[in-house]
């Protein structure tokens, strides 16, 4: 093979092999995006609880029912706690249990973005190489067109 026929070779693998990257980049992206989101709902949830706890029975609070807005209900029992557990179903626990039970999730959700984030960055690192190497192969490929 020839030492132009090389270059060519592998232009055509690192394109393919660029394409693929990008594609697991946007894809990670996508995952901490979703990750950060139910961060972000595990968070206002646990804060709610941190406040509940503090509050005595039946006074009044403002409940979110979203689009920013709230509804003013009194807290009828302040120990008893419906968690969601995923796929519709709910079960009452204990304030106590469903900290507990947000703690350990959100604790995931942490291990589970700072993996994201890690493949991310080693990803992005690969398509730097990679562009650097085709940026060296396309200006030897422009250079060895020159000579002729």
């Amino acid at each position: 093979m020839t030492q132009r026929a090389q270059a060519e070779e592998e232009l055509r693998r690192l394109s393919v092999e660029m394409r693929y990257l990008e594609q697991t980049a946007e894809a990670l992206q996508q995952r901490i995006q979703m990750v950060n989101a139910a961060l972000t709902d595990l968070t206002y949830a646990n804060a709610t609880l941190d406040g509940i706890e503090t509050e005595k029975e039946n006074v009044e609070m403002l409940v979110p029912i979203g689009g920013s807005s709230y509804v003013k209900v009194k807290l009828a029992d302040s120990n008893k706690i419906i968690v969601g557990m995923g796929s519709g179903v709910s079960i009452e626990k204990t304030l106590a249990e469903a900290k507990a039970d947000l703690k350990e999730r959100l604790d995931e959700l942490e291990k589970t973005m700072n993996s994201a984030q890690q493949q991310f960055r080693q990803v992005a690192e690969r398509i730097n190489a990679g562009r650097g190497r085709l940026e060296s192969l396309l200006a030897e490929a422009r250079e060895g067109s020159h000579s002729h």
